[in-house]
């Protein structure tokens, strides 16, 4: 059967039925969803319309995220995923999906702050008593 994107299967506002008209469409085509994991770089190329490819990421360990109130973004590791609105499960599979909240290390960070603001960054930066 597939995973189809059409919406001839829909009903009327009036709830009524509507007379299906056409065959599926290669173009309303829809497929699986890939279901990130953490792990070593794993992608796999999905020919799209046109030619085109699309990257579908099987395993990631990097991603690009930003530091919104300074205005920077690194390429930082992946450490676990802690939390997801979606679902549960997404959480304890460890699946790495669109709005997921991921703890990732601080390392590229903390050095940027360094060498802009020349000041330490975390539990190091307390003033020791002298």
């Amino acid at each position: 059967m597939g995973i189809s994107r059409d919406s001839r299967h829909k009903r009327r506002a009036t709830g009524g039925r509507m007379p299906i008209h056409k065959k599926k469409r290669k173009y309303e085509m829809a497929r699986q969803p890939s279901m990130t994991k953490m792990g070593s770089k794993m992608i796999k190329l999905v020919r799209g319309r046109g030619g085109n490819l699309k990257y579908r990421a099987l395993r990631i360990d990097f991603g690009n995220y930003c530091w919104g109130s300074e205005k920077i973004a690194r390429k930082a590791k992946i450490l676990d995923v802690v939390y997801n609105a979606s679902n549960n499960e997404l959480v304890r599979t460890k699946t790495i999906v669109k709005n997921c909240i991921v703890q990732i290390d601080a390392t590229p960070f903390r050095a940027w702050y360094i060498k802009q603001y020349n000041k330490k960054l975390g539990k190091t930066a307390k003033e020791e008593p002298k």
